[in-house]
């Protein structure tokens, strides 16, 4: 199946990218990209291995780090899955139910 970030997955990702360069190091942030790929690269193939979100109906969690979770949603009639957003999971959870 076909992954694709939503807007706001995109500008979330690109944010988190930039913090981790300029907080850490390249490594680090290229770890988390390796660790992000992986992820996305496991739900293309395996659409429903990570698990329904418990919170958000039609939707599903995956952890990527213990700090970050993204949330997805599966097309099957168009074959594709959207990246709703992605969390940081130190956060205050009714954050996340803004960004839903």
């Amino acid at each position: 199946m076909k992954v694709f970030l939503s807007n706001s997955a995109e500008r979330k990702l690109l944010k988190l990218s930039e913090y981790l360069l300029e907080n850490w190091n390249l490594k680090t942030k290229d770890t988390f990209i390796e660790k992000f790929t992986e992820k996305t690269n496991q739900i293309s193939s395996l659409p429903e291995s990570c698990p329904e979100s418990n919170e958000f109906k039609n939707l599903f969690k995956c952890v990527v780090t213990k700090q970050t979770t993204f949330y997805y949603r599966i097309n099957f009639k168009v074959n594709e899955i959207e990246i709703i957003t992605i969390f940081d999971t130190r956060q205050s959870p009714n954050k996340l139910n803004k960004e839903i």
